[in-house]
């Protein structure tokens, strides 16, 4: 399955349009290396994404073509979740 669709059916991101301007900006990445929206998703890929100052780290653990917003949280498992420090003084 396509990134930019992955995200939005498990809602990590709620548009497809915006999960392919995140990815095409470089803060998406497929086990450790930069993906594009295009890019394909297996189970068991690690996702880093990142949103401003959180970054997500997420398991892919079942690929669905569409889900229900109950059944979204079952298609991944959050690994990490960070926040930068936004006070730089």
């Amino acid at each position: 399955m396509r990134l930019d669709k992955f995200l939005k059916v498990s809602r990590i991101i709620k548009r497809r349009s915006v999960a392919k301007e995140i990815a095409d900006k470089d803060r998406i990445q497929i086990n450790g290396k930069t993906a594009k929206s295009s890019s394909s998703v297996a189970v068991e890929d690690e996702l880093t994404i990142q949103f401003g100052n959180k970054t997500l780290k997420v398991r892919v653990d079942n690929i669905k073509d569409t889900t229900k917003k109950d059944e979204a949280k079952d298609l991944y498992t959050v690994l990490e979740e960070t926040y930068k420090d936004s006070d730089n003084t």
